[in-house]
């Protein structure tokens, strides 16, 4: 993908961001044929909009392959597909990131998706390094938080699995409530997860994370960002969701609560 074509498809997604509108398509020669070239028209809108990245979504190759084949499944696809499964990340932006409770317009989130969710958080950089952190480096440099991720494409239809990599795999914010330290205590694999929506119950249950171990997408991402620039004190990884994505409506409140975590909250105002 030529550079003026990375520009482009920047440049339509910012606007979409800025004006609540929706696009049909990226065109043409702009649309992403490769993980990197997604990556790459992510890093352009982050540029573009001259906003920080404060957190990540992410995927070891497993989960980005049940990714893509769920989204390309009826969607149009960009032309290749990947030749084997590859690690993603979609970028967070600083702005769009809220300790809970927090407010968000619906005119920005008009879809209201709601995902719940295990996240955590850098409390000091791990900078580049030519050898791989080991899983206890990074858990020692880690917060855990339960979550929200408010999902919102700036796409008017379903895209396919590149196409939605491109839009940072259609994160629209983030909530995220108190960090805990000694996190590593609680088995993630079957902790208890309840959402409720004004008041009323709509998820009760053990587990759901889709691999039970949402920590490994952290490992993950530091390795695919540990070649490059690392990662840095502050930043989040959102970590795949324990309660499947689900629709509201304005004015609805939304609230997570993972048993001995704590909760995220946001109200989706009209």
């Amino acid at each position: 993908m030529k550079e003026e074509d990375v520009d482009r498809a920047a440049s339509l997604l910012v606007a979409a961001r800025r004006n609540g509108g929706r696009l049909e398509v990226l065109p043409g020669a702009s649309r992403p044929r490769s993980v990197a070239e997604a990556h790459a028209i992510q890093d352009a809108v982050a540029l573009k909009l001259g906003d920080a990245t404060g957190g990540f979504k992410a995927a070891p190759p497993a989960l980005a392959d049940q990714l893509r084949r769920q989204l390309d499944s009826g969607a149009p696809a960009a032309g290749a597909r990947p030749s084997s499964p590859e690690a993603i990340r979609g970028l967070i932006f600083a702005k769009t990131l809220h300790a809970s409770p927090a407010v968000l317009s619906s005119h920005d989130v008009p879809k209201c998706g709601v995902e719940g969710e295990i996240a955590f958080r850098f409390r000091h950089d791990l900078p580049p390094r030519a050898t791989p952190y080991s899983r206890e480096e990074i858990a020692e440099a880690t917060d855990a938080h339960a979550a929200i991720e408010v999902v919102s494409s700036r796409y008017g239809a379903p895209q396919g699995f590149l196409d939605t990599l491109a839009d940072c795999i259609s994160n629209g914010g983030f909530v995220y409530g108190d960090g805990r330290a000694d996190w590593q205590r609680l088995g993630f694999a079957d902790i208890e997860v309840k959402l409720t929506v004004n008041g009323e119950t709509i998820v009760d249950q053990a587990g759901g994370h889709p691999t039970g171990d949402p920590f490994a997408i952290v490992v993950a991402l530091v390795e695919m960002m540990r070649p490059t620039v690392g990662v840095k004190a502050g930043q989040f990884v959102t970590c795949g969701s324990h309660t499947g994505l689900r629709y509201f409506k304005p004015g609805d409140v939304c609230r997570v609560e993972f048993e001995g975590l704590g909760a995220a909250q946001v109200t989706f105002a009209p």
